[in-house]
Order: structure tokens, then C-alpha cells, then sequence
């Protein structure tokens, strides 16, 4: 929680935010996405990191049929975000960040590492320290972190090792020690990806590489380290209690988690069939639509749905954002018309000018303080939306009428109009909600995606206005209502302007949720 305490980096110039990416079983799920995208708005402005899990159980499983060229993997840069699907039969097993970057962010993390090629030294280094230091010890090539040895163990979640019941998610090992201690490097079993260490061939435990990587890059004391809060216990936990095992100045100062994402109650997974894959989602919809409706849940919230519910938002946010972009274009395009030779160079503002200009100046003000107190108020980004910016659109829509004029204008109503459209696309880039394509674009791929949807293409639309226009002229008011009506049920509005008819998305009265990607 950000909101109980003002936020103190441990360097004054430098935030450091740890966000972890495990790869998927599968395709980039929209549960973890959403728990990234609640992440990624409070750390635009921080050194960004992101953990990539090469080497994750369910992956080896899958592989075994064909098993991962690991060499070919180890040759890629630590920048480089591995397509695992490329190495494993029938792509059904796919590192899908880069991917989900391509659709529903727009800036990459500053690093993204393939842990174990870059990182493996440093993963030994810290499990001989654990070692050394007398909190960890090692059964035929596995090496085990001894809870015991950890004071503190459970502080992070108020687990108590006493009252978790062993076997519950894995079956217990009886060597270990203790049935709550957990293996800090994995001896490899024949056909399994595997390095050479100091105890064997094998492979970091699940929660090791997340300490190599954050004490390589970001020291053992950073800020903020995020994760859903399913990562509390045990992952977390055993994060901190090896960490500070391994160096007793180890801290994150900021835990921060966020709410689960379900399907009637039940967690998102494959082994249920619930999970929507954002590649299905955003074949269907544009990736912004997606962003605002992830950005607009408040982080700490789980949010429950039922798949029909899910779209049905969906169907809301894609309205949201075309909404948006088109106050943007209409406003934009309005301001181009006031060049050099038509700004009035007069000092005097009549009457009407004036209250235009003071309620310009209200509202980018407004638009600045609300922002900022909404992101330092626990990230609270779905209330600003809901506020201020649509405030602030509302009143770019009413300012459209006097610049549509083309009449002269005061040269300080002019810069502050400017101001205002240059505010809300700041605000929007820090959401990640500004494209970096022109307004007109944006809007023509809201429109495309609309089509699909609606099964038409654009000649079907335009035959459509053709036979209303008809109508009209005919005076056939019936037909005109009914072709009108039939298109609106399949997401398509018509707008009349004057004698000429557009059309913009809109939400259906029924949704195809059916449609397999």
C-alpha cells in the first residue's frame, strides 16, 4: 500500500522497482498482465526492471518431447527476451512477454535477463554464502535453504512455520531437514536443461534467481519489489529469508502486491481452461483498449468476472479510448487552423474571451493537480480517468465550437489550448495510453477492430449508409431506422453530419464470445 506513508528512495536520484515476468506455460496470459500493467504505472519513471524465468517446471515438462536448444538461448544478449516456442515442439510453450510488449506496452524494461546464462555466477556465489554462513546445506547435488536458521522467517506474510501443513503443495522430500525448507539449486534429472556448479549438474531453485538478479543490478537494498499477492508466500518469503541469509544488509524497503484476477471465482490457469490469452483478446481489440480497462482496476483490488463481464468492459474501455482520440483529433485539428497571420496580436480580451480563457486555465491546472494526487494516493489511476480527464476532454469538446470559427484569437487562449492537448498526451504517455501513431490512425484501428467483431468489412458499412441514405431520401423512415438499428446491435453507430453519415464503433447489444484464437 503506497498511500500511508510518503514514498523515501534509497537514493535520492535513483528508484529502483524489481517487477518480476515469469514466463507462461503457454501464451501471455491477461491475469499476468494485469499484474504487470498495475505495476507499470508506478514505475514510468523509476530504473525498471524485469525478470524473465527461462527455466521454469512447467516448460521442462513440456520440452521433454523436444527437448529446449539451450546453447542456441545462452548465445542471445541479456536484453534479448527469449522466444522460448522457438525451441519447443508446436509452439506450445512460448516466453510471450515480447509479445505482450508489442501489444499492450509501449516502452520495453531497461533490462530484461535471461538469468541463468548471464547470472549463473552470481547464483552460486549467493547459495555458497547462504552455505558458508551456516543457512543452507546439500543432499546429493540439491541444495536445500534451512528455514530454521532464519529468525524472521514469515514477517513478510505472518505465515508460521508451524502451522503450515507439509505436502500440502508438493509432496515433502524426507530429506529435507525441515518439510518447509526449500531447494536453492535443483540436481538436474537425465534430458533436463542444466548447468555445471559446485554441487552437480542442475538448475537454480524458483526462488534464487530472483535475488541474483535484483543484488546484481539494483544492490541488495532497493525501493519497491512488486508481485501479485499469490507471490506473498511462499516466493516472497524465501526471496527475503535467503537474501538477507546470504547478506545480512539485504532489505526492499517497499513490499508491494497486487489483487487476484478470476473467472467465476476461480483462479486464472490453463490447467482450467479460463485464462484468455492476450493474443486472443487483442486480435478482437485494439491493445490501448485493454491497457485503459487494466489501468482503470486499482491495483490492490482482485477483480472477479465472468467472461461475459470481461468483454462487456472491454466493449466500455474501447469506447473510453476511441472517446478520447477522437477529442484529441477534433481539438488538434480545430488548433491547426490558427496559424501566424491568425492569432490576434491585440493585448484586449472582450468579455467572452476571457471566461474561455480563465476556464481553460482552471482546467489544465485541474487536470496537473488531480494526476499527480491520484498516482501519489495508492496509484488510484481509475478514479483519475473517470475525473479529471474526462473533465478536461468535456471541455475541449465545448472549446471546439469557438475554434471552429476560424475567427481570429487571442494569442494566450491559443497557447493555452496547446497546453492543454500537450497536458492530457504527458498524462496519457505516463499511463502508457498515447499511441505514438496520429490521432486519425488510432481511430481508423478502433474502427478495424470494430469490424472484425462485427463480422463486416468496410464495403459492407458503406453499402449499409448507401441504403439508409436511400431510404431517407425516399422517406422510408422505417428502413432508415432499421438498417440504423441492425448495424447498432452489431457495434457499428451511424452519425449523421449534415447530409453526409459516418460511423464510429460503439457497444453491441450482444457479444460473440465464442470466437477461438
Amino acid at each position: 500500500m503506497l498511500y500511508r506513508f510518503s514514498f523515501v528512495p534509497l537514493y535520492p536520484d535513483l528508484k529502483q522497482v524489481l517487477v518480476k515476468a515469469a514466463c507462461d506455460q503457454g501464451h501471455y496470459s491477461l491475469a499476468k498482465t494485469q499484474e504487470h500493467k498495475q505495476y507499470e504505472r508506478c514505475v514510468r519513471l523509476c530504473l525498471y526492471f524485469q525478470i524473465i524465468f527461462l527455466v521454469f517446471i512447467q516448460i521442462i515438462k513440456k520440452a521433454r518431447d523436444d527437448p529446449l536448444d539451450m546453447e542456441d538461448l545462452q548465445r542471445h544478449s541479456p536484453t534479448h527476451q527469449p522466444r522460448v516456442s522457438d525451441h519447443i515442439k508446436d509452439n506450445r510453450v512460448q516466453c510471450a512477454l515480447r509479445r505482450a510488449n508489442d501489444n499492450i506496452y509501449d516502452f520495453p524494461p531497461m533490462l530484461a535477463h535471461n538469468i541463468i546464462n548471464e547470472l549463473c555466477s552470481s547464483i552460486w556465489c549467493i547459495v555458497w554464502q547462504i552455505i558458508r554462513n551456516g543457512c543452507a546445506y546439500e543432499v546429493d547435488g540439491d541444495v536445500f535453504f534451512a528455514v530454521d536458521k532464519s529468525p524472521n522467517y514469515g514477517r513478510l506474510s505472518g505465515q508460521v512455520i508451524e502451522d503450515n501443513q507439509a505436502g500440502k503443495r508438493v509432496t515433502v522430500d524426507s530429506r529435507k531437514r525441515n518439510s518447509a525448507d526449500f531447494v536453492l539449486w535443483k540436481a538436474s534429472k537425465p534430458g533436463e536443461p542444466s548447468w555445471e556448479s559446485p554441487w552437480g549438474c542442475g538448475r537454480p531453485g524458483w526462488h534464487i534467481e530472483c535475488s541474483a538478479m535484483s543484488s546484481h543490478h539494483l544492490t541488495s537494498k532497493f525501493d519497491i519489489h512488486s508481485g501479485g499477492i499469490d507471490l506473498i508466500f511462499p516466493h516472497h518469503e524465501n526471496e527475503i529469508a535467503q537474501s538477507s541469509a546470504a547478506c545480512s544488509e539485504a532489505n526492499v524497503k517497499y513490499w508491494v502486491h497486487s489483487g487476484s484476477f478470476t473467472r467465476d471465482g476461480e483462479k486464472m490457469s490453463k490447467s482450467r481452461d479460463n485464462c484468455e490469452s492476450i493474443r486472443k483478446v487483442t486480435s478482437r481489440y485494439h491493445p490501448l483498449a485493454l491497457r485503459y480497462l487494466l489501468m482503470s482496476m486499482h491495483y490492490r483490488s482482485s477483480v472477479d468476472y465472468s467472461k461475459s463481464q470481461f468483454y462487456w468492459q472491454l466493449e466500455t474501455a474501447s469506447d473510453k479510448v476511441y472517446y478520447i482520440y477522437q477529442a484529441l483529433h477534433d481539438f488538434h485539428g480545430a488548433l491547426s487552423l490558427y496559424k501566424e497571420g491568425n492569432i490576434l496580436e491585440s493585448t484586449k480580451a472582450n468579455a467572452k474571451n476571457g471566461a474561455v480563457n480563465s476556464e481553460a486555465q482552471d482546467c489544465l491546472m485541474n487536470l496537473q493537480i488531480d494526476f499527480k494526487a491520484k498516482m501519489a494516493n495508492d496509484l488510484h489511476v481509475g478514479e483519475f480517468l473517470n475525473s479529471s480527464l474526462l473533465e478536461t476532454l468535456k471541455f475541449m469538446n465545448r472549446a471546439l465550437e469557438k475554434l471552429k470559427k476560424g475567427n481570429q484569437q487571442e494569442p494566450s487562449l491559443i497557447r493555452l489550448f496547446h497546453a492543454l492537448e500537450n497536458e492530457v498526451k504527458e498524462v496519457l504517455s505516463v499511463l502508457g495510453l498515447m499511441s505514438s501513431s496520429p490521432y486519425s490512425n488510432v481511430l481508423q484501428q478502433f474502427r478495424d477492430k470494430a469490424l472484425i467483431r462485427a463480422k463486416l468489412t468496410e464495403a459492407d458499412v458503406q453499402l449499409c449508409i448507401d441504403e439508409r441514405s436511400m431510404a431517407r431520401k425516399m422517406k422510408d423512415y422505417s428502413m432508415s431506422n432499421k438498417i440504423r438499428d441492425e448495424m447498432r446491435k452489431k457495434g457499428i453507430d451511424f452519425m449523421d453530419v449534415g447530409l453526409q453519415t459516418n460511423w464510429r464503433p460503439s457497444a453491441p447489444l450482444e457479444i460473440d464470445i465464442g470466437v477461438s484464437v
